[in-house]
């Protein structure tokens, strides 16, 4: 099975054995596929994948190189908003770690880390995370998220940080 991925105007793709390096206009991207039986090559404008039996296997990494190249052009972002009734929650960034202050009144700081190289923004009631990496802004958006569930009943204490609805 054969698949191709045409590389845009200003991006350029370097394969060394298994590392596919991507460079473009806002950034670069280096991913390790470590896959038996798979051979990824350059052929003028394209990226040619190749592997020999598993369908599924093909498709992920092509997928995976498409990704890579859709980041190097255009940045991914995800958009959070921060909610509270009673008690004021206060975000910050600090390297490379969220500290979330005063989560339903608690003293005691909770914290998370910031996937690769994300981007974390917080203006107001508002997190922007921005990547050209499209798994580190689902990480890094994952952990945010995942630090301010509750168990309490959400129909009553709907304090946390959720995606913005885009609409």
């Amino acid at each position: 099975m054969k698949s191709e991925i045409i590389i845009p105007e200003g991006v350029n793709v370097t394969i060394a054995n298994s590392n596919v390096h991507v460079k473009g206009p806002k950034g670069e991207i280096n991913r390790t596929f470590n896959i038996r039986g798979l051979s990824i090559s350059t052929d003028d404008n394209r990226v040619v994948v190749v592997e020999s039996d598993d369908k599924a296997i093909n498709g992920t990494v092509k997928a995976h190189i498409e990704n890579m190249i859709k980041g190097v052009v255009e940045p991914f972002t995800k958009r959070l908003i921060i909610r509270y009734h009673h008690f004021p929650i206060t975000v910050e960034v600090k390297g490379k770690e969220i500290i979330i202050k005063n989560y339903l009144g608690e003293r005691c700081p909770r914290k998370c880390k910031i996937h690769g190289d994300a981007k974390v923004e917080v203006k107001g009631n508002e997190i922007t995370i921005t990547s050209c990496d499209k798994e580190a802004v689902g990480q890094t958006a994952h952990n945010i998220k995942k630090i301010t569930r509750s168990d309490r009943d959400r129909r009553v204490f709907q304090d946390g940080i959720y995606d913005v609805l885009e609409g």
